[in-house]
């Protein structure tokens, strides 16, 4: 069985380390909010725009360290960005404890935090694709699927205690330790990484920076994937804060239900990465994203007809199990499909566009999605983004191509 393959100790220890960082952050789930709201006293409009800036200007600090990235070793650059997120983060419960904390430190925190996530990504693609062998990419993504779905379901329930327990901040404690935790399991992974060779000039060029979006928009098997990606990813995003108003506000839900309708259909994402591999070995990896592609489209409009009560409870977590299953499918697929068929040059650069333009599109639509609240109610607003999440099944690929790096007699795992 394919989710049973060894991939050997190094890899081992980044799996770990990534594992350990990812049970960080399902225990901050929400703790920027929630320390901003405890702590700061602050409100709505500045929660929101905490959410939106974090990951606005994060994306844009973001745009120059893709092409540093892909000429530098990818490990040090890995171990440099959970220092740096451990801390950025330490600075908080530090500020807290001398009563120095502010608004404008959290802002600032969040946009470090924001475009170091976005750099770790793009090494951490590009050192995976070296580490593992084509014919293991999925393994490996799935792998990574199901420890991120399997802290979600953990993490925020033991945050939610932990502050109970130890005050608005501990959560944030707990995710910094967790970035140097994965910073000494990077390190332990030893071994020797060459330095990318860059022909040209050595210095930064501004045709470096746009080099990963005109990768994507040339290559006709990203290009689709990428604005579908986009897109979905950001509707979804959006619709978050107003289903929390929506659900804790207008409809009455206690916070210990909305946090059940949110954390148990993760379990569904634990089981979709587990199937990822299976489905891909016997249909293709073709037939499986555009089939699981468009059912996770299918199912957030229905989170607009959401009612009071155990039904709309119901309701809610049959949704997400839904949505949430699709995506632990679609979502190491389209990770493995993506390094499949990206120039190994290249690969830091176009993930750091892609991860640029995700965050850019999330923050743009958050924004967007709650002013159309304010206009018509957050239950119209949701209903719109279902609507036209209806419609994005249309952006994916249409046909086959042959990966990058495809070699030959590569099995069932390396078909795109």
């Amino acid at each position: 069985m394919t989710g049973r393959r060894a991939l050997g100790r190094r890899f081992g220890w980044l799996w770990a380390a990534f594992a350990v960082s990812s049970y960080g952050t399902g225990l901050g789930f929400g703790a920027f909010p929630l320390v901003a709201i405890l702590v700061l006293h602050s409100g709505p409009t500045q929660v929101a725009a905490l959410a939106a800036t974090g990951r606005a200007v994060g994306a844009l600090i973001a745009v120059p360290l893709g092409p540093w990235v892909e000429f530098r070793r990818k490990r040090p650059v890995m171990v440099a960005m959970d220092l740096v997120r451990f801390a950025a983060l330490m600075s908080i419960p530090v500020t807290f404890a001398l009563g120095l904390l502010s608004f404008a430190q959290l802002l600032v925190v969040s946009v470090v935090i924001a475009a170091a996530d976005i750099a770790f990504k793009a090494a951490s693609g590009a050192y995976m694709k070296a580490l593992v062998p084509p014919e293991d990419l999925l393994v490996a993504n799935s792998r990574f699927e199901s420890t991120t779905w399997t802290a979600t379901v953990v993490g925020p329930p033991l945050g939610g205690a932990a502050i109970g327990l130890f005050g608005p901040v501990a959560t944030v404690v707990a995710d910094a330790v967790s970035y140097l935790l994965s910073a000494l399991g990077i390190r332990a992974i030893g071994g020797t990484e060459p330095l990318p060779a860059r022909t040209g000039t050595p210095r930064l060029r501004a045709g470096d920076l746009l080099e990963g979006w005109r990768y994507i928009l040339a290559h006709p098997a990203l290009r689709p994937l990428f604005f579908n990606a986009i897109t979905v990813n950001g509707l979804i995003m959006a619709t978050q804060p107003l289903l929390a108003v929506l659900l804790l506000g207008h409809l009455g839900f206690a916070p210990w239900q909305y946090g059940l309708a949110f954390a148990a259909p993760c379990v569904g994402g634990l089981v979709g990465s587990r199937l990822a591999g299976r489905l891909v070995a016997r249909f293709g990896h073709h037939t499986v994203m555009r089939t699981v592609g468009a059912l996770r489209a299918c199912w957030p409009v229905g989170l607009a007809f959401v009612q009071p009560g155990i039904p709309g409870l119901v309701l809610i977590i049959v949704v997400q199990l839904g949505l949430v299953t699709c995506c632990g499918v679609f979502n190491p697929v389209l990770a493995t499909h993506r390094l499949d068929h990206t120039d190994p040059t290249r690969i830091a650069r176009t993930l750091s566009a892609w991860s640029v333009s995700s965050s850019a599109a999330i923050a743009a639509l958050t924004a967007l999605w709650g002013l159309l609240a304010a206009l018509t109610g957050p239950r119209t607003a949701i209903a719109v983004a279902g609507i036209l999440l209806l419609a994005t099944p249309l952006l994916l690929p249409r046909r086959e191509h042959t990966p990058h790096n495809r070699l030959a007699g590569a099995g069932a795992l390396d078909r795109a």
